[in-house]
């Protein structure tokens, strides 16, 4: 029993440094990280050559900047980025594995990912719909598929 005192004291030590080591790494950047860990690339690719280049491409691997104008409030599984030039980007997160904060609305977000434009369903755009909370009229408005600049993210940076 001495033995399983101690090595769970131990334990516990370890889990809190790691955890302060992880606050402190995130917080030198001012930023709360989720998903994978990437570099902050100087000066991440322009919006506008990313919709140049998926033109002529299916998807590009990239990095995007902007500020985050909504989040599912469900559960923080998706969201939408205002990108420059008045453009915006829907945001997942590969394999569903991770989640952002649900009040992370209005903060700078830097998302290593995939871009790519997709066709987006009736049935999808109400679902998203729901999650952010439409109203029934509003939801019932959505009668066509539209295209729309996707992203699908591996990590995520947000500026607190």
């Amino acid at each position: 029993m001495k033995r399983f005192n101690i090595f769970t004291i131990i334990l516990m030590v370890c889990f809190m440094f790691a955890g302060a080591y992880a606050q402190d790494n995130a917080s030198s950047k001012n930023y709360g990280a989720f998903g994978a860990n990437f570099e902050e690339v100087e000066g991440a690719e322009d919006n506008s050559i990313v919709y140049q280049n998926i033109q002529a491409k299916d998807t590009i691997t990239t990095q995007l900047i902007g500020s985050i104008k909504e989040v599912c409030q469900a559960k923080g599984c998706w969201m939408k980025v205002n990108l420059a030039g008045n453009k915006e980007v829907f945001v997942k997160f590969k394999d569903y594995g991770f989640f952002v904060p649900l009040d992370a609305s209005g903060n700078k977000v830097v998302m290593n990912g995939k871009a790519f434009v997709e066709e987006v369903s009736v049935d999808e755009q109400r679902h998203y719909a729901e999650d952010k909370g439409a109203t029934k009229d509003e939801i019932e408005k959505i009668t066509k598929p539209k295209k729309t600049l996707r992203f699908e993210a591996d990590g995520v940076l947000i500026k607190k």
